[in-house]
């Protein structure tokens, strides 16, 4: 919500630790190596996040943090529900509601009490999903009664990869993440989520009948459109600030109650009989089993064939939380308080553990979600730009100039999330969720998965590719590249997009982590020899690039020099080129613009 108000209390903040109090640069021997100096990392992110501990309870004291728990709350528990529809009828009905639900009731509860980055939203993610049904019908084909017991062993081999990463300092290397990798996952997790909308909308044709799949089309396609329009309309100028925070703060909540409502209207709409969210017993299992897995009773042989699939999840997880955090953490946002990649990847080996055990879906980062929590708690104050014409001095172009000005950097509004959710466990919950129709659902997989795609710099590149050239500002950036490296770009994009999209549609989707991973040395490696550092400068930047962020991983990478610093080298140059009014128009239009985060928006 807009403010035009002095900055908050918690705004003067700023992080006491010194940038190479952790860092391998320079060491010699035995020291350059990072699994040599165990948990030197996890040391380093405590002891740098650890004095604003209080300050995370205290600052959190603001109607942000208000606004922010309600709409994390529906941000958070509408897609793990969407997800789980779909897990839960192709695992066999092993995953349901309550696990899906205290899942992400544990992942909030330990990560807002317990993680340096508290700020980064943790819970039931699509892929974690695929995952899951890609190893059903794996072992569906040897004994299916293994799964439960398999999944368990997943889990724990899972956690111990895990730990070693965190020990070992590995979470350094997620310094080298940059837009080129983080645009192609954003991309890559927007087609998923729609592809996943459709199947659900064709569950509804197949499974219950064309009448009921006819409305639940209509309500998925509005429920969009209404999601969509809502939070438009809040980081447009219409109205006042106060009436456009409201419509960005709550427009799940409005569409969400609206069109539950619908489904149930009397008559012909309510006699199409579509089908609803299924629901179990309060703080009871799917299939009626105990909470804990037997998981020592699974055959020898299984447990180690289990051990490369634990490892595949502690490679998706590697990169899907991390870039979680640092999208929580991108640039745009002016946050004050010191980041730790080592120790809440520990915390997330520790979630992974007992999801296994207990057989649940294994939480981690939520890309869509984290960047939009982090938008939910700032700031922003609008205020009038006026850009003078030569056509008079009394015709000028006016345009409103949005500017984050501050974080509330909390635990509390994670906190309160997770209690909610635990909440939502109960009988009279349940029985609200169970009003909810599975059109819904695919609604917000529209809403999640549009949002990746649309925000996407590579849609946005391809849009200035086709824009007409007159209509292009001379002061863009991307001017000064050519074209065809521009076309060239995109294109290694799109390949490692559609690379992991073909895969995640076989039985080898369990292979997906490992093509998402190989984006990072890609970038590394290849990309230098294709672009000059000056092409780099302008078409890539760090996706976080606060020394209180870098001061977790190590420092900033020395990679290809200049083109490591940011998009803001690119645009410094374009605006050598101009003078007088041009360059004062670009400098003051980078320096206080701010876009606003939907659902599922990678806008950096």
């Amino acid at each position: 919500m807009e403010s035009g108000t002095s900055e908050p209390k918690f705004a003067h903040l700023g992080p006491t630790h010194t940038p190479k109090s952790y860092t391998f640069k320079g060491a010699k021997g035995w020291r350059r190596y990072r699994l040599f100096q165990p948990g030197r990392g996890m040391y380093h992110d405590v002891k740098r996040r650890l004095p604003y501990y209080w300050s995370d309870i205290t600052d959190a004291w603001t109607y942000r943090t208000f606004a922010s728990t309600i709409r994390m709350y529906f941000v958070n528990l509408l897609p793990a529900i969407a997800y789980t529809l779909d897990m839960t009828r192709r695992t066999g009905y092993f995953y349901g509601i309550n696990e899906a639900l205290f899942s992400s009731a544990l992942a909030a509860m330990v990560f807002s009490i317990g993680a340096a980055q508290p700020l980064t939203i943790v819970g039931v993610t699509g892929l974690i999903s695929l995952f899951n049904y890609t190893i059903y019908d794996i072992i569906k084909q040897y004994d299916v009664t293994l799964y439960p017991s398999f999944m368990a062993w997943t889990g724990i081999w899972a956690a111990i990869f895990h730990w070693i990463v965190s020990f070992g300092n590995y979470c350094d290397y997620m310094r080298y993440v940059t837009d080129f990798s983080s645009e192609s996952f954003g991309m890559y997790v927007g087609i998923i989520y729609c592809v996943k909308g459709v199947e659900e909308l064709v569950n509804e044709f197949t499974s219950v009948s064309p009448t009921a799949g006819f409305m639940s089309c209509m309500i998925a396609i509005l429920y969009f459109g209404s999601v969509y329009g809502l939070e438009k309309l809040g980081s447009s100028t219409m109205w006042k600030p106060f009436v456009r925070g409201l419509l960005a703060d709550y427009a799940y909540v409005f569409t969400t109650l609206f069109w539950v409502g619908f489904a149930h209207i009397p008559g012909s709409l309510e006699d199409t009989h579509v089908s609803y969210v299924p629901i179990q017993q309060a703080f009871h299992t799917t299939t009626g089993r105990s909470w804990l897995i037997d998981f020592w009773n699974l055959p020898a042989k299984w447990i180690f064939v289990a051990l490369p699939f634990g490892f595949l999840v502690m490679l998706l997880f590697y990169y899907d939380h991390n870039v979680s955090s640092l999208t929580a953490q991108a640039r745009q946002f002016p946050l004050k308080k010191p980041a730790g990649f080592h120790w809440d990847f520990f915390l997330l080996g520790c979630t992974t553990f007992i999801a296994g055990i207990l057989g649940l879906p294994m939480p981690n980062g939520l890309v869509p979600q984290a960047p939009v929590h982090t938008d939910s708690l700032t700031v922003y104050e609008t205020r009038l730009d006026i850009i003078h014409t030569i056509d008079g001095e009394d015709e000028d172009i006016r345009r409103p100039l949005v500017e984050a000005t501050a974080v509330v950097e909390q635990r509390i509004s994670h906190f309160l999330m997770g209690l909610a959710l635990i909440g939502t466990m109960t009988g009279p919950l349940l029985i609200v969720l169970h009003t909810m129709p599975a059109a819904v659902f695919a609604g917000v997989f529209f809403v999640v998965g549009w949002g990746s795609i649309e925000s996407s710099g590579i849609l946005k590149r391809l849009i200035y590719l086709q824009s007409e050239s007159r209509f292009i500002a001379p002061s863009n950036p991307l001017l000064t590249v050519p074209r065809r490296k521009i076309v060239l770009y995109i294109g290694l994009q799109i390949f490692g997009v559609a690379a992991c999209v073909a895969i995640s549609q076989t039985i080898a989707a369990i292979g997906f982590p490992v093509l998402i991973i190989a984006l990072i040395p890609l970038r590394i490696v290849l990309m230098p020899n294709l672009f000059t550092k000056k092409e780099l400068s302008v078409l890539d930047a760090l996706t976080a690039d606060g020394e209180a962020v870098l001061a977790s991983l190590g420092g900033r990478p020395e990679m290809d020099g200049e083109g490591l610093k940011g998009l803001e080298n690119g645009e410094s140059r374009a605006e050598e080129g101009l003078n007088g009014e041009d360059g004062l128009r670009m400098k003051r239009t980078r320096s206080g613009s701010a876009v606003r985060q939907r659902a599922g928006s990678f806008t950096r």
